[in-house]
């Protein structure tokens, strides 16, 4: 169930707009809005009837009433964007006596009774500390049914008046996280499905959806975030990341600190707009929590002369110039032995996650965001359109970002699987090769390890989706690669060619459990110690991180 709160100053304005089934007047029209929960004092007036205008303005005169009687006014900072100093800053002070919060399930769970509904509102507003549960005087409020909007979500409205029976205002301290944490509980009370406390993805708005599918094209925002993971993952540096970014064919442009033009601290992206059209832009923490600038640099090798060089690479892509760099790792082509090495890793990598506290949230999140980039980047290089290694990105992004990343430790060190994105981005060919099936089988392993960890801590949503997209999805996908040389074999290569297996039946057999609550498939040769490059970053490949 998921809140979203506002605060405005206009009481009629908002119960006229949730009673509203005109639909010449409100783009998104409500199917029989009906009260489902209230004050007392509103539950003994009204039935479960459909609201009328009139009965919208008596409703609305009812919960601002305290305001009007005592004339306490409750005021919030105003916040405007000053587009010359390009920041928000605070311009005085507005009325904000209005609280108004949607409670909303997700599309697949259906809809609920309004006894259900009604039960929730109760409890919520308890929890929230606007009845008299609170031990302070009670707050006028209702709760509206609106039935299901149109991308399917059913869901109710609660508008609550900030000023108390008494003339006290109501306080909404830390109300976000409060509403976050009350649903959660919730979840657990009435049944419903339990959203991720520890993981948070961005959603489309409507308006996104309609235009994709008028188009009939992907969602900018989904294309983006795939192409900007496989980029930051292949990347070694931050110079190196806004010339691969830009090879991809994305608009870039930094975001840079206030008064300079050297410091960079963010950035967007937009997809090359058709002839006629103006590019639509997304902020990086926009396309997800993780692919924040702040949060990239913290995977990228750092010094003075690293950040100098990134800064040129920035100001170019602003200016809509050539890049500085022309030899960087992103135009190497790496060598045939390095796709041994990074199968290896990828062994290790699945291999090590086992011995890993399923609450190490950070490490799991890090792993994660690697294999995800791994996949996102082979997706660029193999699918014109989005198919099965996109889906397997996008599902495997959501654990690679953590609703609060820094009130986790840093991850513990393990194998790097970092460098597999940028072999998949720098394959010159677009024809599947037995090396990157014998990769893909070790970044398999390293998503059922993913889905372990999951079903192992209860969140059996998670499980589930990732098993379905590996199952539906990329199992068939795998059908069609070469057959592939397992690590190690090539030691022995005779008996590796009379008997090579291909990457759909390791995939398949991974859904087995190997041992009681395990679905990681086990390796088919043990991995041991690999080699490493140490390339010269301003010329080679770049492979290690």
């Amino acid at each position: 169930m998921i809140p979203n709160i506002t605060r405005g100053s206009r009481m009629a304005g908002l119960i006229l707009y949730l009673a509203s089934t005109d639909a010449d007047k409100t783009k998104n029209a409500h199917t029989e809005p009906h009260l489902v929960a209230g004050d007392a004092a509103i539950m003994a007036w009204y039935d479960d009837g459909v609201l009328d205008k009139d009965d919208a303005l008596a409703i609305a005169k009812h919960l601002d009433r305290p305001r009007k009687v005592f004339g306490v006014s409750v005021q919030i900072k105003d916040m405007q964007w000053d587009a010359a100093k390009k920041e928000r800053i605070h311009v005085g002070y507005k009325d904000a006596s209005v609280w108004h919060c949607s409670l909303s399930l997700r599309a697949e769970e259906g809809a609920l009774t309004d006894q259900q509904w009604g039960d929730i509102a109760n409890d919520f507003v308890d929890s929230m500390g606007f009845t008299e549960t609170s031990g302070k005087a009670r707050c006028r409020w209702a709760a509206i049914n609106h039935g299901t909007s149109e991308n399917g979500n059913h869901h109710i409205h609660i508008a609550v008046s900030l000023v108390r029976e008494d003339g006290t205002k109501a306080s909404t301290h830390g109300d976000y996280k409060r509403a976050q944490q009350t649903c959660r509980e919730l979840e657990v009370k009435y049944g419903l499905e339990q959203l991720s406390t520890v993981h948070a993805t961005r959603g489309y708005d409507r308006a996104e959806k309609a235009t994709a599918v008028r188009d009939e094209r992907e969602m900018h925002r989904a294309s983006l975030a795939r192409k900007v993971r496989a980029c930051a993952t292949s990347s070694a540096t931050e110079g190196e990341f806004v010339r691969r970014a830009r090879q991809t064919g994305m608009l870039v442009r930094p975001r840079y600190a206030k008064n300079t033009t050297d410091v960079i601290v963010g950035y967007s992206v937009a997809e090359r707009p058709r002839h006629g059209e103006r590019p639509i832009w997304f902020g990086g923490g926009t396309l997800a929590t993780d692919l924040r600038l702040g949060a990239l640099r913290q995977e990228w090798m750092d010094s003075p002369q690293l950040a100098t060089e990134a800064a040129a690479e920035w100001n170019a892509a602003a200016r809509n110039k050539r890049p500085v760099s022309r030899t960087g790792p992103e135009n190497a082509t790496p060598p045939a032995q390095a796709w041994v090495e990074y199968t290896r890793n990828a062994t290790a990598l699945a291999d090590q996650l086992r011995s890993i506290p399923r609450d190490d949230h950070a490490t799991w999140a890090k792993a994660a965001r690697e294999v995800s980039g791994a996949f996102a980047a082979w997706s660029y290089r193999l699918e014109p359109t989005p198919g099965p290694l996109a889906a397997t990105a996008a599902e495997l992004s959501r654990t690679a970002q953590l609703r609060n990343p820094r009130q986790y430790s840093k991850p513990v060190a393990l194998p790097s699987i970092a460098g597999a994105a940028m072999l998949f981005m720098a394959a010159s060919s677009k024809n599947k090769t037995a090396a990157q099936t014998a990769l893909m089988v070790q970044l398999i392993n390293t998503a059922f390890a993913v889905y372990e960890m999951h079903a192992q801590s209860g969140r059996a949503r998670e499980a589930q989706r990732i098993r379905a997209v590996v199952e539906n999805q990329l199992a068939p996908f795998t059908a069609t690669m070469p057959k592939a040389v397992p690590v190690g074999a090539e030691q022995e290569p005779a008996r590796a060619a009379a008997n090579p297996p291909r990457a759909v039946d390791i995939a398949r057999r991974g859904m087995a459990p190997i041992r009681p609550g395990s679905v990681v498939p086990t390796t088919p040769t043990p991995a041991t110690p690999a080699k490493t490059y140490q390339p010269n970053r301003g010329t080679g490949p770049g492979l290690d991180r």
